[in-house]
């Protein structure tokens, strides 16, 4: 038996597109992480992960893959906050 509520009720909600803030962010994160990418095969491409050492003293004894991780991870972070400097820079006078 069908609904007496109508179509409206019975149709699925559908999910809105990112907002300003979500288009921001992407708009961020996206160029980040693909730079992060780039610089993080740029850097080890000349530096061995298993010759680095803190500070020039003792050795860092992490996997190969956890110096590739963290160092991904700082450079997306630095690139992103870069990128976030840059956008709050050049918001239009008045926030809006």
């Amino acid at each position: 038996m069908p609904s007496r509520r109508g179509a409206e009720a019975d149709a699925l909600p559908v999910a809105a597109g990112p907002g300003r803030f979500g288009r921001q962010a992407l708009a961020i994160l996206w160029p980040a992480f693909l730079m992060a990418g780039v610089l993080d095969a740029l850097v080890f491409v000349v530096v061995d992960p298993g010759s680095l050492a803190w500070f020039g003293t003792q050795p860092i004894e992490w996997s190969r893959s956890a110096v590739y991780s963290v160092s991904f991870l700082i450079f997306w972070g630095v690139i992103a906050t870069s990128g976030a400097i840059t956008g709050l820079l050049e918001a239009p006078e008045g926030g809006g």
